[in-house]
């Protein structure tokens, strides 16, 4: 089976990781989120023909991102026009966050007998990424809030041992693609993969709810958790990163 191409792969990602208020600007698109993560509050371009009027765009998505009381980001993958990319380089704009994507096939994966697949709204989901997570209760109340806004099937993994969650992740499917994130293990059982367990229980969800496909997003410098994806089966497929104001250090 062919892998989805960049586009399909990001239009997954969209709905798998919404903003609470979206906006396109052609194939320009602002996302919202109340701050909770740079991707679900970020700019980002869909279609590398669509440069047109591009510093006036950016001057636009900074303005929209400054009445939400949000600093500007711009994801960069490799969709973004070209004139978006000279707008930021002549503004001196850096770059931060090196990260990958990565994608398989759906394959057989066997579910942890201790873990939980729970509603992504489910207290004991929530708690369990709070707890793993280190949230304050803005962070999760801004968590919950992302999570609710999802249209897409969706499911909150817990992996229990004792009955205490010791890794949590969400799994959500769109357009046959299971997209994965906030990843997370107690750093007590860290090594003993309880991530993979994690993943497992998620992928085998996602194929019996019609997904055939898995992807996930990884920094290229965390080099534990990229080692862990390649063993499940995971391959690199197109690398992206975010642009903010001010010139690199």
């Amino acid at each position: 089976m062919t892998l989805p191409t960049i586009a399909a792969l990001e239009r997954a990602g969209l709905e798998a990781w919404p903003g609470i208020e979206v906006e396109w600007d052609g194939a320009w698109v602002r996302r919202a989120t109340n701050g909770y993560t740079k991707r679900a509050n970020s700019l980002q371009c869909f279609d590398p023909q669509d440069g047109h009027g591009a510093d006036m765009r950016l001057d636009r998505a900074i303005a929209w991102f400054a009445a939400r009381n949000l600093p500007p980001v711009i994801r960069t993958t490799p969709l973004e026009s070209p004139a978006l990319t000279e707008a930021l380089e002549a503004r001196q704009w850096r770059s931060i966050d090196a990260s990958h994507v990565y994608a398989m096939t759906l394959g057989s994966h066997a579910p942890d007998p201790q873990a939980r697949v729970l509603d992504v709204l489910d207290p004991e989901f929530l708690a369990a990424q709070q707890s793993l997570q280190g949230q304050d209760a803005m962070q999760a109340k801004k968590l919950r809030a992302l999570l609710a806004a999802m249209k897409v099937p969706a499911a909150g993994i817990v992996v229990l041992r004792e009955r205490t969650p010791v890794a949590s992740g969400l799994m959500a499917i769109a357009d046959g693609i299971v997209v994965a994130g906030n990843v997370i293990t107690d750093p007590a059982y860290r090594r003993q993969g309880m991530a993979g367990a994690m993943i497992q229980t998620g992928l085998a969800w996602a194929l019996d709810n019609g997904a055939r496909v898995a992807a996930l997003n990884v920094q290229a410098d965390n080099e534990g958790a990229k080692a862990l994806y390649a063993g499940l089966g995971y391959r690199h497929q197109y690398s992206y990163l975010y642009r903010v104001p001010g010139e690199a250090p």
